[in-house]
């Protein structure tokens, strides 16, 4: 695993190919060689109703959470953690540069005793 959940403001709909900013993320974690490719799991949750700073409907959010198995250094996680929110930032670059957007990203553990885990992914890669 690295499982990422994005959630993101409604008011982006005209802006963000949200399948493609999800590709983008799924990409840049297939090569961190910490994060198996079977795990990845990358999903994207429009925020109908929000309200961001000021309350002016103009700004935008996208929030991504990453969830990850117990295990890995503070230094793999940071670094997967900067390599991620790069690309992200990246694919972004062009709407922040026209409108107010907010991005941001968590990396959590998971406690592996507390999450099982099956699946038949991995006999199909």
């Amino acid at each position: 695993m690295p499982h990422f959940t994005i959630e993101y403001s409604a008011n982006l709909d005209s802006d963000l190919d949200v399948s493609a900013f999800c590709e983008v993320i799924r990409a840049a974690a297939a090569e961190i060689e910490t994060f198996p490719t079977a795990g990845i799991r990358v999903r994207a949750f429009r925020a109908e109703h929000f309200a961001i700073a000021d309350g002016d409907g103009k700004h935008a959010f996208i929030d991504m959470s990453i969830r990850l198995r117990e295990g890995r250094t503070q230094d793999v996680m940071e670094d997967a953690t900067a390599r991620i929110f790069a690309a992200a930032e990246a694919f972004v670059a062009p709407i922040m540069a026209q409108r107010s957007l907010a991005l941001s990203l968590e990396m959590r553990e998971i406690n592996a005793s507390l999450s099982p885990k099956t699946g038949t992914i991995r006999d199909h890669i």
